[in-house]
């Protein structure tokens, strides 16, 4: 600032010099009339660059000077011709009027120029807040722009949800600021420094005030001390604590929002889920102790094909009774991070058989297709989950389609990923179901299915895998279930033997 008015007192003096000097040298080409009006140029130039005081000055030293020099008697202050009093009063009040239009004109011109710029401080400001819902960014964005916008220092003192805050002068040990800083949170007004209100401090307090009350509080150091705010740049710092107040009460209804429907999907979970083991889970255990009360209570009288009957139904229904918790315990260890994979290079053909080995009797009456390329390279998975994924998948088939329908699976290769099908022929997938039957608790609409959580475990452990699976219709009837391994790394390659049965 004292720099810039050294240059106005500077540019004042100067430019009259330099009339003064033009003029001169002009004396013979020019008229007294024509030298007065140089004089008044340079007094609108002055005027254009310059506050009031300077302007004034010049104004006045260009006629003392266009008096001195070229007035006759020349050299000295004194006038001849009375007409030169009336040339010199006009001279004054047009040079005056003039540079007071021209400073206005410039004071209005810089005061929309800064209207310009805190305006479009305001709507970046605005843009940015929308982009973030984290308070922690959201008041560093707005101490940002408002910093710049009104050449302060920001600090944002947020409020907790008990109405606690972390004042300056708890760590400073001012009470000045401290005073202030409540007073403005008590009474929703502005404190602080070059306020009228409140109590004095070195730093501006602004509450931040939303729908729902003040959610914190802004602390505003001037980089240049001031005796009162403007109101010109006291509503623009309201509008900036409107917009910051707006943006972190919106941070909050958001995560209020997001806690509410997680508690909504708990609630839900939790519902499914004892709907599911009340109904589910009460079935196969009606059916065991159905058989066992017969088996107790005709002891004697049943003959082997009927106690045989009742044990396999036992055996059955315990057997779906154990399925269902283990899914259930598979997917709570999936989620909570219990399980981990362990990678090894495996050949897809052994878990296929391992499989249909563990699923035993229940393929009974089935047509298998099972097309495997050849040439199929090993790849890297956990053997136990992959099992699991394809048990599953092959439950699923078997539960969902009629008796004696086929079941197909193929597999392929590329340089990046196995891709494993597995075609079925019952009743399809619903529209838009595709995605969502592989959710928790949901189940097809064919009678006999189980809690609805299989296709859930697969999706969980084949995305553990960096893999991919996922459902369509399949033309003609019936479904495809697909999922996807990614190839990485380098396989091992098989020990050779010697003659003598010795590793090489």
């Amino acid at each position: 600032m004292t720099n810039r008015r050294t240059y106005e007192w500077f540019l004042s003096l100067g430019m009259v010099m330099i009339c003064t000097i033009v003029a001169w040298a002009l004396t013979r080409y020019l008229s007294t009339t024509d030298q007065a009006m140089l004089y008044f140029v340079g007094t609108v130039i002055v005027a254009s660059r310059t506050g009031t005081w300077p302007s004034f000055t010049s104004v006045i030293l260009s006629i003392a000077a266009f008096n001195f020099f070229f007035v006759p008697p020349r050299f000295t202050f004194a006038v001849d011709d009375t007409r030169y009093v009336t040339t010199f009063a006009v001279m004054f009040f047009v040079s005056f009027a003039t540079s007071r239009l021209t400073n206005l004109i410039r004071k209005q011109a810089d005061e929309s120029q800064r209207r310009e710029r805190q305006t479009a401080a305001l709507y970046e400001m605005s843009r940015d807040l929308l982009r973030e819902r984290d308070p922690g960014l959201l008041l560093n964005i707005a101490a940002k722009h408002i910093g710049m916008a009104l050449d302060a220092t920001v600090q944002f003192l947020h409020i907790d949800l008990k109405n606690r805050t972390v004042l300056p002068g708890a760590e400073t040990g001012d009470q000045r600021e401290e005073e202030a800083a409540q007073w403005a949170l008590a009474n929703r007004q502005p404190a602080g420094a070059a306020i009228l209100n409140g109590p004095d401090a070195d730093a501006t307090y602004v509450p931040l005030i939303a729908s729902r009350g003040v959610v914190g509080l802004a602390g505003l150091r001037w980089h240049l001390p001031k005796d009162r705010i403007e109101p010109r740049e006291m509503r623009f710092l309201e509008a900036f604590a409107s917009q910051a107040a707006i943006a972190i009460e919106r941070a909050g209804l958001v995560d209020e929002a997001h806690q509410a429907l997680h508690k909504v999907e708990t609630e839900r979970l939790r519902n499914t889920l004892l709907s599911s083991i009340s109904h589910d889970l009460r079935t196969p255990l009606t059916a065991v102790s159905g058989a066992v009360s017969m088996l107790l209570e005709n002891e004697g009288s049943l003959d082997p094909q009927n106690r045989r009957e009742l044990l396999q139904t036992i055996h059955e229904e315990a057997a779906r009774l154990n399925g269902m918790i283990r899914n259930v315990l598979d997917l709570t260890r999936l989620e909570s991070g219990a399980i981990s994979v362990k990678k090894e290079w495996q050949s897809i053909e052994e878990i296929v058989g391992v499989v249909f080995r563990r699923l035993g009797g229940r393929l009974e009456g089935r047509a298998f297709d099972v097309r495997l390329p050849a040439d199929l390279p090993l790849i890297p998975f956990d053997v136990l989950l992959v099992e699991q994924v394809l048990t599953n998948l092959f439950e699923n088939a078997i539960r969902y389609t009629p008796r004696g329908s086929p079941i197909e699976l193929v597999a392929s290769a590329t340089t990046s990923q196995v891709t494993v099908e597995l075609f079925d022929r019952g009743p399809g997938i619903a529209p838009g179901d595709e995605e969502r039957i592989f959710e928790k608790f949901i189940r097809g609409h064919t009678l006999g299915g189980g809690v609805g959580l299989g296709l859930a475990i697969c999706r969980s452990i084949i995305t553990a895998h960096g893999g991919r699976i996922w459902a369509e219709n399949r033309a003609g009837g019936g479904s495809i279930f697909r999922f996807t391994l990614p190839m990485s790394g380098i396989p091992p390659l098989p020990e050779r033997r010697d003659d003598a049965g010795a590793s090489s």
